[in-house]
């Protein structure tokens, strides 16, 4: 605690890092602001059954997501998500597409327009997810809308409103990277998660001493203990590295000596990070689409896949979150390309002939590394449903793992490092000393 708020003092006394802390503070407070105005003509008092709705299934992630402002129908209430799925479609298509992969090669410039085409990308997809939130909106909260107003009136200006909203988050969350501390866009997912912390925290409290059977207040010792053992995987998950040992020979300057340098080729254990969780669930709001976020009329199938704990749903997330740890690992890990960039430095590894054989090497040993991560991973993604099993309620449990907690540390581990470089430039100490921790952490998104 001491170090803590010493640590605190220090930053007050930077200046460059005291203005950036106040400007992070301000932009989130600003973003928190707006998840509580409601839409104009809508009335806050009549949305109970829309909050109703969004405190379980998927239901509850979206509103997790947004920070609440999905169940207040905010002007905030598509938050954030519609960037994000516009930004892994265009990192597919960085992938699939030759004009993008062109486009990703310019350096900067290529930068700029990928970054142009994912606005363009998250503007249409705001176009069609705007009119089926407020559809969903008018079925489970008719009486809302303020008399006099007719919903075909109201659609069009409440669409604009609602687009406008998601591309202010945008906005906000670009400046806290450019003026503030951390990435912009993963605080402004990881304060929306935090907000729904406490209240989902009371209520568990709550639900377990009032239970006549279920073990009571042990029980909720034992939650905390299996909730503190997922922390500290998911910061092994962020964090983890395998390292493969190459011999280095290099010609040292001015002399014909050779240097026998023993360094390493860094291969991550958790290489794609929580970008496969981030694409699984991406899929797997899919059905809420399709049914319109009306679960009454659907079939038992997609009921099934509406419910992030029921077995279909989960054997499905973990089919696809393996999948996608594989897929994301192949596409920011080059064997091949590695392979040629040690050979060019005249490296090897020992016993493998460069080229093709270090090549293949590598792809096996990544392969091999990457299937036990990958099952590590679905394992994490799966928790809350687990944590279900337990009678977890519902809010709680989307803490013990999936996206959420994976968020939260990564974000957390990231904002922190970013603030002791600035600490460790004017000599001062950081709350982050150790090591390992200083290898670096990784931003949720």
């Amino acid at each position: 605690m001491k170090k803590f708020i010493e640590t605190l003092k220090n930053c007050w006394k930077i200046e460059d890092l005291r203005q950036r802390l106040l400007i992070t503070l301000l932009f989130t407070a600003i973003y928190r602001f707006g998840s509580f105005v409601v839409l104009p003509g809508i009335n806050p008092s009549m949305l109970e059954k829309l909050q109703s709705q969004t405190s379980g299934g998927l239901m509850s992630l979206l509103d997790m997501f947004s920070g609440g402002a999905f169940s207040n129908a905010s002007i905030f209430a598509l938050g954030i998500m519609p960037y994000i799925s516009a930004s892994i479609v265009m990192q597919l298509l960085a992938v699939a597409v030759p004009y993008f992969q062109k486009m990703q090669r310019e350096g900067e410039s290529g930068r700029k327009k990928i970054q142009w085409y994912t606005r363009v990308l998250t503007v249409a997809i705001l176009v069609f997810q705007a009119p089926s939130y407020l559809l969903n909106l008018k079925m489970q909260a008719a009486n809302a809308l303020a008399t006099g107003i007719s919903w075909t009136v109201f659609m069009i200006p409440a669409t604009i409103i609602l687009a406008a909203g998601s591309m202010f988050i945008l906005w906000l969350g670009e400046r806290i990277t450019d003026k503030g501390v951390g990435n912009g866009i993963s605080l402004i997912i990881m304060i929306g998660i935090i907000a729904r912390l406490p209240q989902a925290f009371v209520q568990e409290v709550t639900s377990r001493l009032q239970a006549i059977s279920g073990g009571g207040l042990i029980m909720f010792i034992v939650e905390i203990l299996i909730l503190y053992a997922v922390v500290c995987a998911s910061i092994l998950l962020v964090q983890g590295t395998r390292k493969i040992p190459v011999q280095y020979a290099k010609r040292l300057v001015g002399n014909k000596q050779y240097g026998g340098a023993r360094q390493y080729i860094p291969l991550k254990l958790f290489a794609a990070n929580v970008m496969p969780i981030i694409f699984a669930q991406a899929l797997m709001f899919i059905p809420l689409a399709i049914v319109r976020y009306q679960s009454e009329n659907a079939s038992s199938v997609v009921q099934q896949l509406m419910d992030n704990r029921s077995l279909l749903y989960n054997v499905v997330y973990v089919t696809l979150v393996i999948a996608f740890t594989y897929f994301y690992t192949a596409i920011t890990l080059n064997p091949t390309q590695m392979a040629e960039d040690m050979k060019r430095n005249n490296g090897f590894i020992p016993g493998v002939k460069p080229g093709k054989d270090t090549a293949e090497y590598i792809d096996t040993v990544m392969s091999r590394i990457t299937l036990p991560g990958s099952l590590f991973i679905a394992f994490i993604a799966i928790m809350p449903a687990l944590a279900g099993l337990l009678d977890v309620q519902q809010a709680f449990s989307q803490f013990f793992g999936g996206t959420s907690l994976l968020i939260l540390v990564g974000v957390v581990i990231d904002t922190l490092q970013q603030i002791e470089s600035h600490l460790l430039m004017r000599h001062y100490d950081g709350l982050l000393n150790s090591g390992h921790t200083r290898q670096g952490g990784v931003a949720a998104y």
